[in-house]
C-alpha cells in the first residue's frame, strides 16, 4: 500500500520472517523502492528510495530483500553495540549469510549507519561467536595484553583433548574462561567445570574464570586478574601442549 507495488520488505522485520531472535523490538515495517519512485514514509511504515535494489525471496507471498541485506538495512539504524552484535552473530551462525557477504553488502550500499556493524564484522571475521564473547574480547584487549585467539582446542602431547577456551594466549599458555553460573548451577555441567580445571592443572595450564556479569560490571578488576594472571603464567616455562585452529568456514 506505501510502496505501489514495488516495494521490497527489509530491516528488522524481514529478520523475523527469516526466523531470527535476537532482533530488536521496534515493529515498523521499512520498505525499499527504487530511487526513481516517490513515496512518502507513513505511520509504521519506513519507505526508503535506493538506487541499490536487493537480490529478493519471497517468504508467504512477499518479497523480501536477502538476509544479509535485511539485517544490515536493520543495525545501521540503531546505535546500541549489543543489539547488532547479538543479530549480527546469529545471521552468521545460523548459516543465513556469510561475513563476506555482510562485508559485500556494506561496502557497496548506503554509508549511514555503517560504523556500527562495520566493528562487529571485524569481531566476527576473529571467529567470536557469541555477544559475551565480543565483550570479553574488548575487556582482554583493555588489559593490553598479547593476542589471544577464541575457541582453539588445546590437547596434550598424547593427544588427550584438555579443553576449548574461551580466551587462549599462546604465548604463555594462559587460558580465560568466561562461565556462566546458570550453565554450572546444574550438577552435572558442574562436574564438568571441575574436570575441565583438574585438566588445565594437569597440563600446567594457568586459568581464569569470569562471570559474564563481571565483564560489566567490574571490567577493571577483570583486567587487573587478567594482568595478574598473565605475569603468574610467564614466570614458568609453556606448558608443553598442541593448539588445534579451525578456520571458520566464510
Amino acid at each position: 500500500m506505501h510502496a505501489n507495488g514495488f516495494g521490497v520488505l527489509t530491516g528488522f522485520e524481514a529478520a523475523r520472517r527469516y526466523g531470527l531472535q535476537n532482533v530488536p523490538p521496534d515493529r515498523s515495517v521499512h520498505l525499499l523502492i527504487p530511487e526513481k519512485h516517490r513515496v512518502n514514509s507513513a505511520k509504521f511504515a519506513l519507505v526508503e528510495r535506493t538506487i541499490h535494489m536487493p537480490t529478493t525471496r519471497i517468504i508467504d507471498g512477499i518479497p523480501v530483500a536477502a538476509p544479509a541485506r535485511a539485517v544490515l538495512d536493520g543495525v545501521r539504524r540503531i546505535r546500541e553495540l549489543d543489539p547488532v552484535r547479538a543479530l549480527l552473530i546469529e545471521a552468521v551462525e545460523s548459516g543465513h549469510c556469510t561475513t563476506p557477504e555482510l562485508m559485500d553488502q556494506l561496502d557497496s550500499g548506503s554509508k549511514r549507519g555503517t560504523a556500527t556493524p562495520r566493528a562487529v564484522l571485524k569481531e566476527i571475521s576473529t571467529n567470536i561467536k557469541s555477544v559475551p564473547e565480543a565483550i570479553a574480547t574488548s575487556v582482554w584487549t583493555q588489559a593490553g595484553l598479547p593476542p589471544a585467539e577464541h575457541n582453539v582446542k588445546i590437547y596434550d602431547p598424547r593427544g588427550n583433548y584438555i579443553a576449548m577456551p574461551d580466551e587462549w594466549c599462546d604465548e604463555v599458555g594462559l587460558a580465560w574462561e568466561v562461565d556462566s553460573f546458570d550453565f554450572h548451577f546444574k550438577k552435572a555441567d558442574f562436574a564438568k567445570t571441575i574436570d575441565r580445571n583438574n585438566r588445565y592443572a594437569a597440563a600446567g595450564i594457568v586459568v581464569v574464570q569470569t562471570l559474564p556479569s563481571r565483564l560489566r560490571t567490574e571490567p577493571d578488576a577483570v583486567v587487573a586478574e587478567l594482568r595478574s594472571a598473565f605475569r603468574a603464567a610467564s614466570r614458568r616455562p609453556r606448558p608443553n601442549v598442541v593448539v588445534v585452529r579451525q578456520d571458520r568456514a566464510a
